[in-house]
């Protein structure tokens, strides 16, 4: 078995129990297992074991280890990557749709990181714990473009920072369903994961965690949108969620009401990434092209 750790740091979620901390930021694992995980002494909050019921307080730093039966292993492979940029401390990556970033049942090879061990010949963070090293931030394993990888761990540790602190600038590109009307949107609904189904996130007003988006339209089509989005948090799937909310879900993201013929994927870019270099300690900035499945989309909305 192999043993995975991770680490919390308690934001302002304010009195929440720790078990439901724990389901909504480790979806992976069913309630039923994080209460045995953390009955087992293997969840500490500032150091100490604590039962499923704690209180959890801003400020609290909590850790986690978990053995995963059969979890796979991480081997190297072969796996041709378009490098936007790399040093010593970080690789960015232009990541096709299509990818998985990371080995997990179901996607136990050919991922992101089987292909990163490969190029960096295994010199990648071990924060991320053994079957996600170098991983600081994730995308979509269907949508493209910019991703960050700490090669180290004080790397790790200045860009995960940069993450809580919302301090990351993201821009992403969608077609969305429909015509939008204003030219510029915000969305401040939290979201969760729905009890229903752990894999799909859902708008919570009450429970859910303070999520913020800013969009701009690029161009409006008869029965569609091409639109900026700006996300100042990173929860997971939050455009996504977002979006279809608001009535206008993304083409091709059957998950949350946007079937469409037109696009074999959920037509979602990650066009652009800034953040402070971990060592250089400057501002940078990625740019990705549009993938060339959405510039064909585009160009069929158009006629």
């Amino acid at each position: 078995m192999t043993a995975i750790k991770r680490e919390f740091k308690v934001q302002d979620e304010g009195a929440v129990r720790l078990d439901l901390f724990l389901a909504e930021n480790l979806p992976d694992l069913s309630r039923t297992r994080i209460k045995e995980v953390i009955l087992a002494g293997r969840v500490w909050v500032n150091g100490k074991s604590v039962k499923p019921h704690y209180k959890i307080r801003p400020d609290d730093a909590i850790a986690v280890e978990i053995e995963e039966k059969g979890a796979p292993e991480n081997r190297p492979e072969d796996i041709p990557l378009r490098i936007l940029h790399e040093d010593q401390d970080i690789i960015v990556i232009d990541k096709p749709a299509g990818m998985v970033v990371h080995p997990a049942c179901g996607n136990p090879e050919h991922t992101l990181v089987n292909a990163l061990l490969y190029h960096t010949r295994n010199e990648l963070s071990s924060l991320g714990g053994g079957v996600r090293p170098g991983i600081v931030h994730r995308l979509d394993k269907n949508t493209s473009g910019v991703m960050v990888v700490a090669k180290h761990d004080a790397a790790h540790r200045h860009l995960a920072r940069q993450f809580r602190k919302h301090s990351v600038v993201k821009i992403y590109e969608a077609v969305v369903k429909g015509v939008i009307q204003h030219d510029e949107m915000k969305c401040e609904e939290p979201v969760g994961r729905s009890f229903l189904n752990r894999k799909k996130v859902v708008v919570k007003p009450s429970g859910g965690k303070d999520a913020c988006t800013y969009f701009r339209v690029i161009e409006r089509f008869p029965n569609a949108t091409h639109v900026e989005a700006r996300p100042v948090t990173g929860r997971t799937h939050q455009v996504r969620v977002h979006l279809a909310y608001l009535g206008y879900p993304i083409l091709g993201d059957t998950f949350y009401g946007g079937e469409s013929g037109w696009i074999s994927r959920h037509a979602l870019h990650a066009r652009m990434l800034e953040l402070e270099h971990p060592a250089l300690k400057q501002r940078m900035r990625w740019v990705s092209d549009l993938a060339g499945d959405m510039k064909q989309l585009i160009v069929a909305l158009r006629k």
